[in-house]
C-alpha cells in the first residue's frame, strides 16, 4: 500500500477536511468557475435574518437544545424520553448511556427519506406521524418492545443476534407498511440493519467480544479518556467513522478501503492522491451530534463542538437555494432526478457545508452571542433545518407533502 493512502483516508475522515475541501467549491463557485451553481453573498444578511425569525418563533429564550434525533422522539409534544427514563431507572449510568447509544444508532441508520405516503400510527396515543418524525417515533416504539433485541429480558437493546432475526416480514409490520401505506426504501433499511449486524462483530475492540452492541461504544469511548471529565466531539466521530464506516455500500474507495460519504469532482483533481474528493460524514455527524447527549448525561463535558461540521442535507441546502444565496445556472437541472456522485450534487453539498458556517456567523453577530452560546449545532437545530422546511412550504403550498 502506498505510503501516503493512510494519510489521506484518516485526514478524510477529519471534519477539517469536510471544511478545507468544500472551501475549495466555494472559493469556485464565487470565482463563478463551477458548472452549476453561483453564489450571491449579498443575501447572506436577508438568510441570517430568515432563520432567525425561526428561531426567536421556536425558542424566544434562545434555549435552543443540541440539532439531534433526540428532538424527534419528543415530536407531538408527547414525554416518550421521560418514559425511557422510567423503564430505564434501576440501571446505572453507564448501561442508561448505552442503552440511548444503541437507541439512536438505530434510529439514525433508519432515517432516510420515507416517501410522501408514508404514516406511522402510535399505538400508544393514536397520533399518526409521517416522515423524519413518523420514523423517529416508529422506532422508538420498536426499540422499547425489544424489537432489535435478542434478550426478552432485556428489550432496550440492539445486540448482533437480535438484528440478525430481523426480516422483512417483520420490519413491514414493525412500520405498519402496506400496499395502501408504502414506505421508500424498505428492503434498504433491512440491509443496513443486517450489516450493522455485521459490522458490530467486525471490531470487538468498539462494540464488545460478548453480545456486540452499538451502545458498548461508551465503554470504548470513556475508557479512551484520560480526562473523565471531559470529552471532544472529535473522538465520538472518529469512533462512528471507524465503526459503522463499512455500512454504506456502494461508496468511494482507496486501495478498498471504503472512504464513506466521500465524493469526487472533475475540477479539484490534481497529481495527488486523493485532492478530487470532498467528504461531508452527513448521516455519521447527525449520529455524532445524537450520541453527545447520552454521554452528557453520563457526566461528560462536550468540547470542540464547532470542531464538527454542518450538515450537507437538502432542507439546509434546499434553504439557501430557496433564500437565493445559491443560485442555479440551469433551471431545467431541478426538473431531473440526480445521483448522489453527480456534480450537481456533490457542488450543492459543498456549498452547503461552507455556507453553514456563514450564516451561523453573521446569526451570531446579530444576537451578539459567541459560538460558544450559540454553537452550530444549535443554529442547525433553532434554525436552518426547521427554515428550510418553512420556506419549502411557503414556495411550494400547492404540492408540498413531504419535507
Amino acid at each position: 500500500m502506498n505510503k501516503k493512502i493512510p494519510e489521506v483516508i484518516t485526514y478524510l475522515r477529519t471534519p477539517q477536511a469536510i471544511r478545507e475541501r468544500c472551501d475549495c467549491i466555494f472559493n469556485l463557485a464565487c470565482q463563478d468557475q463551477l458548472n452549476n451553481f453561483r453564489v450571491d453573498l449579498t443575501q447572506l444578511d436577508k438568510c441570517a435574518d430568515y432563520v432567525i425569525n425561526v428561531i426567536l418563533e421556536q425558542y424566544p429564550k434562545l434555549d435552543i437544545p443540541f440539532h439531534s434525533r433526540w428532538r424527534h422522539f419528543q415530536v407531538g409534544d408527547i414525554p416518550r424520553l421521560a418514559e425511557l427514563d422510567q423503564m430505564l431507572a434501576g440501571l446505572t449510568p453507564l448501561e442508561k448511556a448505552k442503552v440511548k447509544f444503541d437507541l439512536a444508532i438505530i434510529s439514525v441508520l433508519l432515517d432516510a427519506g420515507a416517501g410522501i405516503n408514508w404514516q406511522y400510527t402510535e399505538p400508544e396515543t393514536s397520533l399518526i406521524f409521517s416522515r423524519s418524525e413518523g420514523l423517529a417515533v416508529c422506532s422508538f416504539r420498536l426499540f422499547c418492545q425489544g424489537f432489535f433485541s435478542s434478550n426478552p429480558d432485556f428489550p432496550w437493546q440492539a445486540d448482533t443476534r437480535g438484528l440478525s432475526q430481523i426480516n422483512l416480514q417483520t420490519l413491514t409490520q414493525g412500520f405498519q407498511v402496506s400496499p395502501e401505506n408504502p414506505l421508500v426504501g424498505l428492503e434498504g433499511r433491512l440491509e443496513l440493519l443486517q450489516r450493522l449486524g455485521q459490522v458490530l462483530n467486525q471490531h470487538p475492540q468498539l462494540f464488545g467480544i460478548e453480545s456486540p452492541r452499538p451502545g458498548n461504544m461508551v465503554d470504548y469511548l470513556w475508557q479512551n479518556q484520560a480526562n473523565k471529565e471531559v470529552i471532544q466531539a472529535t473522538s465520538v466521530l472518529n469512533a462512528v467513522l471507524e465503526g459503522l464506516g463499512d455500512i454504506w455500500p456502494g461508496r468511494s474507495n482507496i486501495s478498498g478501503i471504503n472512504l464513506g460519504d466521500v465524493w469526487s469532482h472533475s475540477l479539484l483533481k490534481t497529481d495527488c492522491l486523493g485532492d478530487e474528493y470532498i467528504p461531508f460524514h452527513k448521516l455519521s455527524q447527525w449520529l455524532t451530534y445524537s450520541l453527545l447527549e447520552p454521554l452528557q448525561e453520563l457526566g461528560l463535558k462536550i468540547i470542540g463542538l464547532d470542531d464538527l461540521t454542518g450538515l450537507a442535507e437538502y432542507r439546509n441546502g434546499g434553504l439557501f437555494i430557496d433564500i437565493g444565496l445559491i443560485q442555479i445556472k440551469n433551471p431545467l437541472v431541478l426538473q431531473q432526478q440526480h445521483l448522489p456522485g453527480s456534480e450537481i450534487i456533490v457542488e450543492w453539498r459543498a456549498l452547503t457545508i461552507s455556507l453553514l458556517g456563514k450564516v451561523a456567523q453573521v446569526i451570531q453577530q446579530k444576537l451578539n452571542l459567541n459560538s460558544s452560546e450559540l454553537p452550530l449545532i444549535k443554529v442547525l437545530q433553532g434554525g436552518t433545518w426547521t427554515a428550510g422546511r418553512k420556506i419549502a412550504k411557503e414556495l411550494r403550498k400547492r404540492w408540498f407533502a413531504s419535507d
